[in-house]
């Protein structure tokens, strides 16, 4: 193997009461794909940002082909060769493709941009990589997947020999995903370092030619795809045995309890978001909703709760009409809901963990004592839901905000299935969390079917709909196109019907 492209050694980097990293230290070769895997909280994200300059490490080095580098900056970084595709690209969604690459470059042709010489390199990088976008085109105008590509250019177009990909795959479809691994090795042939930053186990097995693992800031693992199995990853990561399918008894479907008819609602852009979608969700069953994101997934789950009306349809759950309800009166017909943005709709961040918990039912009489709280019944209240849903918090009174993402998530679903609903609406209920929380509420989910509840699960994640969902359907432009059985659903199947064919 040639010699490392990229050396970190003995990488600290503290702020005021954590160590983000602890004496981390890896390499990365040209025409490698080198894996970085941990929680959240482990210390990927701190490492990169040293790399990108948007960090100083307290101590340590950083090595560029052989040679000690002090990067300072992003404009540091990107002079040395080094680019980054963030989660959430970094787009001028008015300007063409070839403006937002030529966006921060001297041009030939002083204060105006040669836009045809950028069009050119472009296509010319677009042939190598088999990255095809058409430089002219507006960013608004291409799918997800196209912007990505646009992002990749953008760092070849800056000489980028070492590239680092954080979470590049969370919005795309299956399609999309291969496709992109079929360009990351045409990248990897051509001799470009890739650091992947991946959470998903699947596609680091596949794609990675080695993979770091981080836990609480240190490296506990140097190991290969041929080395080491999904299982094995999962416990370097969280640090014990992770299921990572739960346990699922055979569906033991009851009568259904939520029934859509022809709903149609209108987005925050006044144009339709949910078109005419039929759906039945029984007792004791788990239906999935898949699709990508921004196909009208977030104003169904908004609308069955109560918080978006409806343009057109009904939604009924058993005898009771919910299609002109509010909230409360949907939670008093036996919805609970667990919104996408846990931060913007599931809790209030200033509030403390038993506020957050109370939210909903702190009127109820349990609660009170001559029309004042019995802050000795709502104490008790909360501490037993902190400990049934295995909450990590100092005490009742820290601040929400302050908690982990997975335990942020645990508050919300304690709150909203201590009142044994009868349908559950669950939207991305482990987005963003740690591997060890998702198994957890995933179990819960389980649960609750078992219990008898009909639960809608709307998740971008193929993987999550896959073992958890006992039907999916798939949303495409605001209809759903397939309601299948999970034991007839393939990946393939559905990532067609996801992205509007099949």
């Amino acid at each position: 193997m040639s010699a490392p492209v990229l050396q970190m050694h003995n990488i600290t980097k503290t702020f005021p009461g954590v160590l983000a990293n602890d004496d981390v230290s890896f390499d990365v070769h040209a025409g490698e794909v080198h894996t970085l895997l941990g929680e959240n909280g482990a210390g990927k994200s701190t490492l990169m940002k040293i790399l990108f300059g948007l960090y100083q490490p307290d101590s340590g080095q950083i090595l560029l082909r052989g040679q000690q580098a002090n990067i300072t900056s992003p404009t540091d970084a990107i002079e040395k060769r080094v680019g980054m595709v963030h989660q959430h690209f970094m787009l001028v969604p008015t300007l063409t493709v070839a403006e937002n690459v030529a966006l921060g470059l001297p041009s030939s042709r002083g204060l105006r941009t040669d836009l045809d010489a950028v069009s050119e390199r472009i296509a010319s990088i677009s042939e190598q990589y088999g990255l095809s976008v058409d430089p002219g085109v507006e960013i608004w105008k291409l799918s997800v997947g196209e912007r990505q590509r646009v992002e990749i250019i953008k760092a070849l177009y800056r000489d980028a020999e070492l590239l680092v990909l954080d979470e590049p795959t969370a919005v795309l479809t299956p399609q999309e995903v291969d496709d992109l691994f079929v360009i990351l090795r045409q990248m990897t042939a051509a001799d470009t370092a890739i650091i992947f930053i991946s959470h998903k186990l699947h596609e680091v097995m596949e794609l990675s030619d080695r993979i770091t693992v981080l836990r609480n800031g240190r490296v506990t693992g140097h190991t290969t795809p041929a080395e080491t199995s999904r299982q094995q990853l999962a416990d370097l990561m969280v640090g014990r045995e992770v299921k990572l399918a739960p346990d699922k008894p055979p569906v033991d479907l009851g009568l259904v309890r939520l029934k859509l008819r022809g709903v149609t609602v209108k987005g925050d852009r006044g144009t339709i978001a949910v078109d005419n979608v039929d759906l039945d969700v029984h007792a004791g069953e788990i239906l999935g909703v898949a699709g990508v994101s921004g196909n009208g997934q977030r104003e169904l789950a908004e609308t069955i709760a109560g918080l978006r009306p409806a343009e057109a349809g009904s939604v009924q759950l058993d005898d009771t009409d919910l299609s002109k309800a509010n909230p409360a009166q949907s939670r008093a017909a036996g919805l609970s809901y667990v919104p996408e943005e846990r931060m913007k709709d599931g809790a209030v961040g200033e509030f403390d963990v038993s506020e957050n918990l109370l939210l909903i039912n702190h009127g109820e009489k349990r609660f009170l004592r001559n029309g004042l709280f019995n802050f000795d019944a709502i104490k008790s209240h909360c501490q037993q839901l902190v400990d049934d849903f295995a909450v990590k918090t100092p005490s009742l009174s820290t601040p929400t905000s302050s908690l982990s993402g997975g335990n942020i998530q645990k508050v919300i679903m304690a709150r909203e299935l201590e009142s044994s609903p009868a349908v559950l609406v669950a939207a991305q209920p482990t987005r963003g969390v740690d591997i060890g929380a998702a198994e957890y509420i995933h179990s819960q989910l389980v649960k609750q079917r078992s219990d008898g509840v009909a639960i809608v699960m709307i998740s971008e994640d193929l993987d999550e709909v896959l073992g958890l969902a006992d039907r999916i359907a798939v949303m495409f432009e605001g209809r759903i196109v397939k309601i299948v059985d999970r034991e007839n659903a393939t990946k393939d199947q559905l990532g067609l019907a996801m992205a509007g064919a099949g």
